[in-house]
């Protein structure tokens, strides 16, 4: 047997929705904001119930409670809500229905229900509900009063006649179930207290889901927009803002005193990173030894030449000037030697070139590098910018604002640069600066941007978590229809920006669109 749902009633105005449902004896209010579908939890609300105010009790969750004897009769009862709160004041007016009470029916033991006819139901005769004993006890006149007549008159009535008749009376017949209406279509209403899926494709969501959903809306109005491209970009460092660190020769790495720098590591210009020893082959190695050979054989003869002139010069023989060339020139050779032994004992160090933190080490201590090899990556995590391609049909002079919208769904505030004039795979490279980057961004980090190329126009725009893909593959939102009750809704979409679309078709001004829990009211079945 199929649960039934408990009394419920729903009114609403500009500023609020309330909805109130009945259960043992307890009226719950759900007060939200129209537009928003946000719970109103500082509010006072007072209920005219059977000409009795009544305060309502708050939960402290955003519900509030209502108690009164008229709650436990049958029928339609109107309520008043007087609703007093830092958002505005508010009167609603509404119906609650309350339930019958079940009869009690007594039958005589010796009766037989007839097959598909429940006991006590109502049959509908020219639009009027008769109860079911009335109308066999007419149906049983009405056939005495035929045959009476044919007796009296001793003719035959036509079985044609009789067949009539009863084809009549059962075509007549229309039994009515309670809780149907076999008149005019309307909206079907939900079997139970649970989210359910309608014959209509609508969703019937009980407020204490859409609570617990976290369902929010906003309502559908036109709005100045401009139209936008998507184009496909990645990460990339600020050239101003990083550098690489490369051996201009190449050799052995050494670890400095302080250790090789690490991932993330924070440095500065001039920091000492690595240390690299030079590489020489061995025909280099003999002929730095020749030459230093040399250098020693000419030291040592400057250095004799240097002691008669200083011998000469004392006794007066020669000239002071001539002590003074041999002291120059052995400094000479002694400066010509200590270079040669610095190219063999020296080794390369290798600075930073720029302050930021280390992107990337491609060494470790005892490796060889060749000069072309970068050794450290550095980037200043403040300076990033995008690169995207642009491709034949779009105009990159065209290009102005644009965001960018990573794998996360994370917003990027972008401000156009430049673009290139030598095309890349057919494509025009464009770069944007990135306003704010978040700290976890990463070079080379894949995103999608989203720029604008176009006049404004006058538009219904959404944020893009509004927005889903059907089971057709169709893009669709969800409209928020009635107070329990969400209709899915196929529309045509543009991009706009990193976090919004623009909506083409498919939704009126006005309309309640759901914008956050979209996916989740999607799920229901």
């Amino acid at each position: 047997m199929a649960a039934t749902s408990s009394p419920r009633m729903a009114v609403q105005s500009e500023t609020y929705e309330l909805v109130g449902i009945l259960t043992a004896g307890t009226l719950r209010l759900y007060l939200d904001r129209f537009e928003t579908n946000e719970p109103i939890t500082e509010a006072t609300i007072v209920a005219t119930v059977g000409g009795t105010d009544i305060a309502a009790a708050p939960n402290g969750d955003g519900t509030f409670d209502v108690t009164s004897d008229a709650l436990a009769g049958e029928g339609p009862l109107e309520i008043v809500f007087v609703i007093t709160a830092p958002s505005g004041d508010d009167l609603l007016i509404g119906t609650l229905d309350l339930p019958k009470r079940p009869e009690t029916l007594v039958s005589a033991p010796s009766s037989q229900p007839i097959p598909g006819l429940a006991a006590g139901a109502d049959i509908v005769l020219a639009g009027y509900a008769v109860p079911l004993p009335y109308v066999i006890g007419g149906a049983a006149l009405f056939v005495g009063f035929v045959l009476g007549a044919s007796l009296r008159s001793r003719r035959a009535v036509p079985l044609a006649l009789v067949a009539a008749v009863a084809l009549i009376a059962t075509t007549a017949l229309a039994i009515s179930h309670e809780g149907h209406d076999h008149g005019s279509a309307s909206v079907p209403a939900p079997s139970g207290d649970a989210p359910s899926r309608l014959s209509d494709g609508s969703i019937f969501l009980p407020k204490p889901t859409q609570r617990l959903l976290d369902v929010r809306t906003i309502v559908a109005r036109p709005e100045e927009a401009f139209k936008a491209v998507s184009l496909i970009g990645r990460v990339i460092a600020d050239p101003n803002r990083s550098g690489l660190v490369q051996s201009i020769n190449g050799g052995r790495i050494l670890s400095p005193d302080d250790g090789l720098p690490m991932l993330g590591q924070r440095v500065r210009k001039g920091d000492i990173l690595a240390l690299v020893e030079q590489a020489l082959s061995q025909a280099d190695q003999t002929g730095i030894a020749e030459q230093i050979g040399a250098i020693e054989q000419e030291i040592a003869v400057a250095e004799a030449r240097l002691e008669r002139a200083r011998t000469l010069a004392a006794r007066g023989v020669s000239a002071q000037s001539q002590v003074t060339d041999a002291e120059t020139e052995l400094a000479g050779l002694r400066r010509r030697l200590d270079i040669f032994a610095e190219v063999r004992a020296e080794p390369e160090t290798l600075r930073a070139p720029v302050n930021g933190v280390i992107a990337s080490v491609n060494i470790v201590a005892g490796q060889v590098v060749g000069p072309e090899d970068t050794v450290f990556q550095i980037i200043d995590p403040d300076g990033l910018w995008v690169e995207a391609l642009v491709y034949g049909q779009i105009d990159p002079s065209t290009l102005s604002g644009a965001s960018a919208s990573a794998a996360d769904g994370t917003a990027i505030d972008l401000r156009f640069i430049g673009f290139s004039k030598a095309l890349q795979q057919q494509a025009t490279r464009v770069q944007f600066a990135i306003g704010d980057p978040s700290p976890d961004m990463a070079v080379g980090q894949p995103v999608q941007v989203f720029a604008r190329n176009g006049d404004a126009v006058t538009a219904m725009v959404l944020p893009r978590e509004a927005v889903l893909t059907g089971a057709n593959g169709e893009s669709l939102v969800w409209r928020h229809a009635e107070a329990e009750r969400f209709e899915p809704r196929p529309v045509r979409t543009e991009p706009f920006d990193a976090t919004r679309v623009i909506v083409r078709a498919g939704i009126a001004e006005g309309d309640r669109i759901v914008v956050r829990g979209s996916e989740l009211i999607n799920q229901v079945r």
